[in-house]
């Protein structure tokens, strides 16, 4: 029996009760009722999320905090890249 598939999703923007998570691979956003993601998530918050005949299972969802550290060093990295080539001063047009 194959295991079910496994995708990473994000956790966009919590308004009220419900959370909006957006799939890594295609952005796809849905809106998820905050009680079925596992406890701590917020916004940032990266979680993989099991399918289940072809839906996410958000109730069996498990937080990857080595996988959100990893993605706010990549963007660390990448702002200090933009700060090194920005020249500074007033723009000109």
């Amino acid at each position: 029996m194959n295991a079910p598939a496994e995708r990473l999703w994000v956790v966009d923007r919590v308004e009220g009760s419900v959370a909006v998570a957006v799939r890594d691979e295609d952005e796809h956003a849905e809106d998820v009722p905050i009680g079925e993601l596992p406890a701590g998530s917020r916004e940032g918050a990266v979680l993989r999320v099991p399918e289940r005949d072809g839906r996410p299972d958000w109730t069996a969802a498990v937080l990857d905090e080595e996988a959100r550290r990893a993605r706010l060093r990549n963007a660390e990295d990448v702002l200090a890249r933009l700060r090194r080539r920005d020249p500074g001063g007033d723009i000109q047009l």
